[in-house]
């Protein structure tokens, strides 16, 4: 496991500290090799969480990973996520972002995902 991934308890206790974790998406939950994880800064979900957005599928200018983030946050605020807590997929640029479920958070620290083209951008709870 990446040592970029957070305990269990470290998790759950960022989670309830702070509400509803929201922030990017897509499918699959193979893990990247650290070889192939593309650090691109932090920025902050819709619940003002900071998260440590990385590239791990694909090339992605940094730049654009932070910017579909933010803009994923801001369409969670503006109620443009469906379901229940706004955990549905959004479209975002062409990206199709969602939150993850609870117990994915707690295994992997991930709060989301954005996906297209086979390339991905992931949320992870920053512990710092």
């Amino acid at each position: 496991m990446p040592a970029r991934r957070y305990s269990a308890l470290v998790v759950l206790a960022c989670a309830l500290a702070s509400g509803p974790v929201l922030a990017g998406c897509g499918t699959g939950s193979s893990s990247p090799t650290a070889a192939t994880i593309q650090d691109c800064g932090t920025t902050r979900t819709a619940a003002n969480v900071p998260v440590e957005i990385e590239v791990d599928r694909g090339q992605v200018a940094c730049s654009a990973a932070l910017q579909v983030e933010a803009t994923y946050a801001r369409a969670i605020v503006d109620g443009q996520a469906p379901g229940n807590g706004g955990g549905g997929p959004v479209k975002v640029e062409g990206w199709t972002c969602q939150g993850l479920a609870t117990p994915e958070l707690l295994k992997t620290g991930e709060t989301s995902r954005c996906a297209k083209n086979g390339r991905e951008i992931v949320a992870i709870l920053k512990t710092s």
